[in-house]
């Protein structure tokens, strides 16, 4: 998930360099949701993990 936000990252900056802004505000979107799931489901596993003991 983490690989999948840093991919729409870098198109996000891509399309920016080249003047597309819909696109780049698109992707960044996209990221960013990416990223915030990724960091719920690892905090989730993480507590899961220490409590499990």
């Amino acid at each position: 998930m983490l690989h999948y936000a840093v991919v729409f990252f870098v198109i996000a900056l891509i399309a920016a360099v080249f003047g597309f802004t819909g696109i780049a505000a698109g992707a960044a979107e996209i990221a960013k949701i990416l990223f915030f799931i990724f960091l719920v489901i690892f905090l989730f596993t993480l507590l899961f993990g220490v409590f499990r003991r």
